[in-house]
């Protein structure tokens, strides 16, 4: 079952939205803290005893707040802290706005129990590059309650990142 405005609200499940146009019907919208390029290649294997983070670099807003980003892929973070309860997972998807102006936002799945500002991926497939402000809504995040939960909660190594 999708968890509704109010239960999110409830359940503190994001803290930071200041805007009452954050939350919607289903969901809650995350805002855009930062961008960065990817410098290197990363590494994954099966028991990350040789996981290795691609290395990256911020990249500025202007003074206008505004960033113009060309084709291609980057990491981005978002403002609001997320606390999954630890009967709901958490899925994000990018806002159809972002869709129509030729980006999309890939992210894993949020784990119950898991806190953070997590990061994702932003995919600009657009020639001609995309402009995005500083604390724009770029993504909603949508929780699912898990039916017969026993409890169980993420303590992996991007828990309570980025706080």
């Amino acid at each position: 079952m999708i968890l509704s405005k109010h239960e999110i609200i409830s359940a503190k499940a994001v803290a930071g939205i200041l805007a009452d146009s954050q939350y919607q019907p289903a969901g809650a919208d995350l805002s855009l803290r930062a961008v960065f390029s990817l410098e290197s290649a990363g590494a994954v294997d099966f028991d990350n005893s040789e996981r290795k983070l691609s290395e990256t670099k911020p990249i500025g807003f202007g003074s206008s707040g505004w960033l113009h980003l060309k084709k291609g892929a980057y990491k981005i973070s978002f403002n609001e802290a997320v606390k999954i309860p630890s009967d709901c997972v958490g899925f994000g998807f990018p806002r159809s706005t972002l869709l129509r102006c030729g980006a999309d936002i890939r992210c894993a799945l949020w784990d119950p129990g898991y806190e953070g500002k997590s990061e994702s991926l932003l995919i600009v497939s657009n020639e001609h590059g995309i402009r995005l402000k500083r604390g724009a809504r770029v993504l909603q995040l949508v929780f699912a309650r898990i039916s017969g939960s026993k409890g169980d909660t993420y303590s992996g190594r991007y828990h309570k990142e980025n706080l």
